[in-house]
Formats: structure tokens, C-alpha cells, sequence
């Protein structure tokens, strides 16, 4: 799955790398499926979505 920002934020699990809309996340390697989930939902510390899936052919 690849996932694009849309909303800037500090990622506290990636050594506080600062991620802005329209970066790829995650910048290196695989998310795991529960990480994504939070950071597409309301489920995190913001209380709002801050990536969305990028679907096929929209890189």
C-alpha cells in the first residue's frame, strides 16, 4: 500500500521525521496495517486523518 499526507505532522514513530502534504508515507520501507489505520483515521494524537491511499495509477 502507498499512502500520501494530507495533512503535515511530526511522525513520533519514525524518529520524529516531519512528514508535509503531498510526501509519501512512509518515506522508507512498509507500514504496518495498524499504523496506517490510525494515521487514516481520527485515531491518533491530531483527532484527524493525516494520510489517505493512494490508489493505482494516481502516483
Amino acid at each position: 500500500m502507498t499512502f500520501k499526507v494530507i495533512k503535515d505532522f511530526k511522525d513520533l514513530e519514525d524518529g520524529n521525521h516531519i512528514y508535509r502534504v503531498g510526501d509519501f508515507y512512509p518515506r522508507q520501507g512498509k507500514v504496518k496495517k495498524v499504523r496506517a489505520e490510525k494515521l487514516a483515521t481520527e485515531k491518533n494524537k491530531i483527532g484527524e486523518p493525516v494520510i489517505e491511499e493512494v490508489k493505482d495509477g494516481e502516483v
